[in-house]
């Protein structure tokens, strides 16, 4: 009885499961906006420079009078590790005014270490997961052509999340948009990858048994 390994990490029973929920198959890039998405502010308006880590907390904060926190959305970094771990290939892509600023949250930022790991594992700057980043002002439209010129990726094998309706003009040219309304979460992660495989089925083929008993 074959099974199989999802984005969750558990081990799924193909044969005990409806065939909505069989495939594990993943986009080949998913790309995420970054403010109010992996993030909760704008960091071209809310941010002061320059930012700091603390070299015993490690956490990252900027120049205000009373400073603000500049960190991702709870769920964010076990997302990363997942997706990772999975072989996709994870890209920002960003409008922002502030480009460099916006990389260099990124640079700061730690990602814990996978839930599960080694103790000896360290945290691991967040830039480090992204394998692209398009952060300037312009259009998402520009920001996924340079994605697919850059990665030969088709357009139909990329998931973009978003917090801004308007950003869905990227479906013009085949990619999926998922509306992240209130910061990228485990059940956005899910629904964005529910949404994919829904336009992007494959042919589950079953097991065949052979006369003694082996899969063929």
């Amino acid at each position: 009885m074959q099974k199989t390994l999802s984005l969750s990490g558990g081990i799924q029973d193909r044969h005990l499961l409806p065939v909505t929920n069989m495939s594990t198959r993943l986009p080949k890039l998913v790309a995420f906006d970054l403010d109010y998405t992996l993030w909760d502010f704008w960091i071209d308006t809310h941010v002061h420079p320059p930012l700091r880590r603390h070299h015993v907390t490690g956490k990252v904060t900027d120049s205000q009078r009373n400073p603000k926190a500049i960190d991702f959305y709870r769920d964010v970094p076990q997302i990363m590790h997942r997706l990772q771990a999975a072989g996709v290939t994870i890209a920002a892509c960003s409008r922002t005014d502030a480009p460099s600023l916006a990389r260099e949250a990124l640079d700061l930022i730690l990602i814990p270490p996978m839930t599960g790991s080694d103790s000896s594992a360290k945290p691991v700057p967040a830039i480090k997961f992204f394998d692209q980043l398009e952060i300037y002002p312009s259009s998402k439209i520009r920001h996924f052509k340079k994605l697919h010129e850059k990665t030969g990726i088709p357009y139909d094998e990329m998931l973009f999340f978003d917090d801004e309706w308007r950003n869905q003009e990227v479906e013009e040219l085949g990619v999926t948009f998922t509306l992240v309304p209130n910061g990228l979460n485990d059940r956005i992660l899910e629904k964005g990858l529910e949404e994919w495989r829904k336009r992007h089925p494959v042919q589950i083929i079953e097991d065949v048994v052979g006369a003694d008993g082996t899969l063929i």
